[in-house]
């Protein structure tokens, strides 16, 4: 059995958020909720290819985070190999295609949710994934096979990229024993209108490990609501095909508590979690009780300074966002979230919020 066969359902996981899952909320997420399952941001085949070092560390992950599955995107069959290799190699549970974007930027050059409308390229991305991982548990990464620059510099630059890495702890684990990953898709129900039947049914003849559903169209983007009658239909065209393709809801949900309901009422593998965990990591505790706020400031200065480890100090700007999701709800939150707006590091946040604790 494959990981996903592996895991206790329901699963309940992390989903993947592009400009929101980095290294620092992963850790965060994993050592404070605990998620089933964690997905990283998705990277483009073709910065892959390239071995571009500071692209790979968004596939950065720890320990604590396990079982973690690298997301990747693009449309070229071939790259998508080497792609799905490379996943293996830095020792993922997991490679993830994902094919339910609706960002502008991707779907323009026919990537993310644009696959719904290339089915037939769908299924074959699939297909060269598995056979990609397949390759690689059978005979490992050749060098000499790697697209677009050669296998001398492929060779080197990978190495250069895990000894960075290694130094701050990443990738101590390397190389790992191999073995077949699961392949997985993460998809919406339609493009501009639904089409479950259509689309998951052909997704479904390439026998990808899972399938997670994000139960809106492209279309809609983040708007409206999702259609959880329509993520059900998709397990019953599993069911109708007897597919043993793991299917994953997506959308909405607020709490493990509703994301068990939507379980009871679609009949589903699982669930993944997304929005709700922002500055909430507790989202994904079957039982939660209000974390007080010694408790949930010494959160933010973890996240803080992990957030500094990892990134360079000229993109701490990326960090306010968080800080943001975590100050909500509390006397005064309005006038603190607005002075951590203007931090610069992780010694200026932990000096506001301390300042808060001792004068309220």
């Amino acid at each position: 059995m494959n990981l996903w066969q592996q895991l206790p359902k329901p699963i309940i996981g992390l989903a993947p958020m592009d400009g929101v899952s980095d290294l620092s909320y992963r850790i965060i997420q994993a050592e404070y909720g605990h998620p089933d399952v964690i997905f990283t941001e998705f990277i483009p085949i073709e910065g892959i290819i390239r071995l571009n070092n500071k692209l790979l560390t968004d596939f950065w992950y720890t320990e604590s985070q396990r079982p973690i599955i690298g997301q990747i995107y693009g449309n070229d069959p071939a790259l998508f190999y080497a792609a799905a290799q490379l996943v293996c190699e830095l020792g993922f549970d997991g490679v993830d295609i994902n094919m339910g974007c609706p960002a502008k930027s991707v779907v323009h050059r026919g990537c993310g949710a644009a696959l719904i409308r290339t089915p037939e390229l769908a299924i074959e991305i699939i297909t060269v994934v598995k056979q990609a991982v397949l390759d690689w548990q059978q005979s490992g990464l050749d060098w000499n096979k790697w697209p677009v620059i050669s296998a001398k510099k492929a060779e080197r630059e990978f190495t250069n990229f895990i000894n960075m890495s290694k130094d701050l702890g990443i990738y101590n684990n390397l190389p790992v024993k191999r073995k077949l990953i699961p392949v997985s898709v993460k998809t919406r129900i339609g493009y501009e209108q639904p089409q479950v039947e259509e689309w998951i049914g052909n997704l479904l003849t390439a026998q990808p490990d899972a399938i997670t559903l994000h139960g809106r169209t492209l279309k809609q983007l983040y708007t409206g609501k999702a259609n959880w009658e329509l993520i059900k239909l998709a397990v019953d065209v599993r069911d109708s095909l007897n597919s043993e393709t793991i299917i994953l809801g997506n959308g909405d949900v607020k709490s493990v508590a509703e994301a068990l309901q939507r379980v009871k009422e679609t009949k589903l593998d699982g669930v993944l979690i997304g929005r709700a965990s922002f500055g909430n990591p507790n989202v994904f505790k079957k039982e939660t009780s209000e974390t007080d706020l010694a408790a949930r400031f010494s959160m933010i200065i973890a996240h803080a300074k992990l957030h500094e480890k990892y990134k360079p100090p000229q993109v701490f700007v990326q960090m306010r966002k968080n800080l943001a999701w975590y100050i909500s709800s509390f006397p005064g939150a309005v006038e603190l979230r607005s002075r951590l707006m203007l931090t610069n590091n992780s010694l200026e946040v932990e000096t506001i919020l301390r300042e808060y604790l001792e004068n309220s």
